[in-house]
């Protein structure tokens, strides 16, 4: 009986287990690119649109990070709807990122990085790159307004490494 009891209750525990992890997002559920420990970046996607199909994308804008802590471009404009392609080109020597977000959840983000420098992004709002190393971002830029994106490596976003989408 006392047997039967536990067994019973780990196979509860179990299932609850389950359950919250299949509740998680993604991220929270470990697949954060090792390093935040389940701080993900602040959950404002809606408001700065969502994952884009590749196959619906509309056109492609190149966008380079240098070790000059600069994006080039570091404005670019979009129409509400409508679905970009961002290749993402490091030319510079060192680790650098782009992350899709808002001035504060970026700014947010970035006190964190400070504080963990070896985080890493993974998510559809972001790549991280090597030095020489190219990636890409496809994302719908659903409302009209503004959306900022920055490299949240430390002492990267604080030296003006940020750019902005204006969503027309």
């Amino acid at each position: 009986m006392k047997g039967n009891l536990l067994r019973t209750s780990q196979a509860a525990v179990g299932v609850a287990l389950l359950a919250i992890g299949l509740a998680l997002p993604a991220h929270a559920a470990g697949e954060h690119g090792g390093g935040h420990g389940g701080h993900a970046m602040p959950a404002a996607a809606a408001s700065i649109g969502k994952p884009g199909d590749p196959a619906r994308a509309t056109r492609t804008v190149d966008v380079d990070m240098a070790d000059s802590m600069r994006f080039t471009p570091d404005r670019i404009e979009v129409k509400a709807g409508e679905t970009v392609r961002l290749n993402v080109r490091n030319s510079g020597k060192i680790r650098h990122e782009l992350v899709l977000g808002t001035d504060a959840d970026l700014k947010a983000h970035y006190d964190m990085m400070m504080k963990d420098p070896g985080m890493r992004h993974e998510e559809a709002n972001s790549i991280s790159l090597d030095a020489g190393k190219s990636g890409q971002i496809v994302w719908r830029f659903d409302k009209a307004g503004t959306v900022s994106f920055g490299c949240l490596e430390p002492g990267h976003y604080a030296a003006g490494m940020k750019g902005s989408v204006t969503v027309m």
